[in-house]
């Protein structure tokens, strides 16, 4: 039973609802209008199981009313304010104000937009970007101002996320998707500045769906995730083999090998927990499992991987699933000093955000939380009005966005390669392990035929451009413009880029034999200059990982590099090879 929205049903006073209702239940077997046990344990057990009535859902009266339903804001309160906290460890972490000035000082560095035509500020701008984002998210934590303080942290923040798409990851997409949502959302309720400046802010009501926003985020961020996890890499067990090793499996390592866990632990357990914790978390009687497993899923991967606060930010959403009154009952349970300090009057102040009807101010009735509400002056608004409208069609919108850009990848064919769709908002989260060998990068005098190198390092502060079409379109161009400042003119532009993924045979990315300064790139086409993954060399996998234990038992100082490539160019195999070794 989903107890926030089950109290409340069990308080809807309109009268055609309860008809409605009520006639749902009606045995029509016996002819004399009287409830069948059976039907009745039946609507009983579809209310308890889902937390709503199918009659919720009977007609669009309905569907809003169940969307602004009043609920305490205490559960969202909290969560705002762990998101700020944390958010404000990201700035100077993942969203790099510590690296600014290498990133920013630097103006020959090679630029990696969305839009070619982003503007790139000066360093002191930068540095007023990461100031104005910062006063946003300290906003955000007290509640003050509070539109303006999400203004001041999604402005900045979807700024830098779209300036540098070689920083982009799905939980940096998230972080920005989340402050999208507290922008719209009445989360500034409780514990706020803003709520102690006005008294018709503190404490009100808030609407279901500002709850339901967030659940469903949360709930796509894992089903996704697990859904994409059906790949066949990952079910064998290929994606993430190489961190068995880590501390944190030492108590596996009692009754399972290193493989044994791979499979079982690491990628059939990453699966179903990314399917089906969603789906856990929304009943009552499975979220306390869910949580807990959930608190290890991610504690587990905060030790293993680099990803910033990512953990963390999932752990504080995990209470949304539960009743939106639980900050209060944890709250009185604190030592007396601290619950004086915490404590605030239970939610009663009403909100025009949401709609009420007669049995929500009833006396001696509860709302969501366990408070009564029989102080509350009558409700200021009924019926639905054009708020109302706009946020149920935001939420709709939302909604079917966020279904639909996962698996928008064969609208933008340019974006791919050996993966699915614009990596950051895809949640292919840890499907795809890539392995970069070898970057070798050519210029061609088209006068005198005459080829210089360059170092893949030189312009660029990492490698990751090297594996996107788009991005490497956009060094190419970069590249022409910087030879340009050293008189080096009417080039051509080659490279060759070696990598590997899910542990496959090192091959060929881009083909070396094409100038990628007029080579062809659009967003909505394939790339052709981009070669296609060995799929038919995927069972060559385990023996290779055989042959390179046998000879690291021979002499544990050799590093073994499986190659393969592709007919027609065997001739540059060799130099790759030798630059390779040279260079690694």
């Amino acid at each position: 039973m989903m107890s926030q929205l089950q109290t409340s049903l069990d308080h809807h006073s309109d009268d055609a609802y309860e008809m409605m209702k009520k006639t749902a239940c009606k045995s029509t077997a016996n002819g004399h209008g009287k409830t069948s046990i059976d039907t009745k344990a039946s609507c009983d057990w579809f209310r308890g199981l889902f937390g709503f009535s199918v009659v919720d859902l009977s007609s669009q009266d309905h569907i809003m009313r169940l969307l602004f339903r009043p609920m305490d804001p205490a559960g969202l309160g909290f969560t705002r304010i762990i998101f700020g906290l944390l958010m404000l460890v990201d700035l100077w972490q993942e969203r790099g104000l510590h690296e600014a000035l290498d990133e920013y000082g630097d103006t020959s560095l090679c630029r990696f937009p969305l839009f070619n035509i982003w503007p790139v500020l000066p360093l002191q701008w930068i540095y007023i970007v990461y100031f104005i984002m910062f006063l946003g998210e300290v906003g955000i934590v007290l509640g003050l101002f509070y539109r303006v303080s999400c203004l001041m942290f999604v402005v900045p923040y979807w700024y830098l996320f779209l300036l540098d798409k070689t920083s982009w990851n799905n939980h940096s997409y998230l972080y920005g998707l989340c402050g999208i949502l507290l922008l719209v959302t009445d989360t500034n309720h409780v514990w706020s500045v803003d709520g102690l400046l006005d008294s018709k802010k503190r404490n009100a009501h808030i609407p279901l769906w500002n709850y339901a926003i967030f659940r469903f985020q949360i709930f796509v961020l894992y089903f996704i995730a697990g859904l994409k996890k059906l790949d066949p890499d990952w079910i064998l067990g290929y994606s993430m083999h190489y961190i068995t090793g880590h501390w944190v499996f030492s108590p596996f390592r009692l009754f399972l090998t290193d493989g044994q866990m791979s499979v079982f632990i690491i990628h059939l357990g990453g699966l179903f927990i990314d399917l089906f914790i969603g789906f856990l978390l929304f009943f009552d009687q499975t979220r306390k499992y869910a949580i807990f497993v959930g608190s290890s899923f991610h504690g587990m991967n905060s030790q293993l991987f680099s990803i910033g606060m990512f953990p963390f930010v999932c752990l504080s959403t995990l209470p949304l699933f539960c009743d939106p009154g639980w900050p209060r009952l944890v709250i009185d349970r604190l030592p007396a000093w601290m619950t004086t300090l915490f404590k605030q009057e239970s939610s009663c102040t009403t909100n025009p955000h949401c709609l009420y009807h007669k049995e929500h101010i009833k006396p001696d009735e509860k709302q969501p939380g366990g408070q009564l509400v029989t102080s509350c002056d009558p409700p200021p608004h009924t019926k639905a009005h054009g708020y109302h409208k706009a946020a149920a069609m935001f939420c709709v919108a939302y909604v079917s966005t966020q279904c639909f850009l996962p698996y928008s990848h064969f609208i933008t064919q340019g974006y791919n390669h050996w993966a699915q769709g614009l990596y950051g908002y895809s949640w292919d989260m840890m499907v795809h392990s890539w392995k970069l060998q070898h970057i070798k990068i050519t210029y061609i005098d088209k006068l005198t035929r005459e080829e210089g190198y360059l170092n893949p390092k030189v312009w660029t502060l990492g490698a990751r451009w090297s594996s996107h079409a788009d991005m490497i379109k956009q060094y190419a161009a970069c590249v022409e413009e910087r030879l340009a400042g050293y008189n080096v003119t009417d080039i051509e532009l080659h490279m060759d880029v070696w990598r590997a993924l899910n542990g496959r045979f090192q091959q060929r990315a881009v083909d070396p034999r094409v100038d990628l300064i007029v080579a062809p790139w659009n967003p909505f086409q394939l790339t052709p200059w981009l070669f296609p993954l060995l799929v038919d060399l995927s069972d060559w996998r385990g023996k290779l990982v055989e042959i390179e234990r046998d000879i690291f038992q021979q002499d544990s100082d050799t590093d073994v590099v499986f190659v393969a490539d592709f007919p027609g160019i065997l001739m540059r195999l060799t130099w790759c090879l030798w630059r390779t070794f040279q260079v690694y």
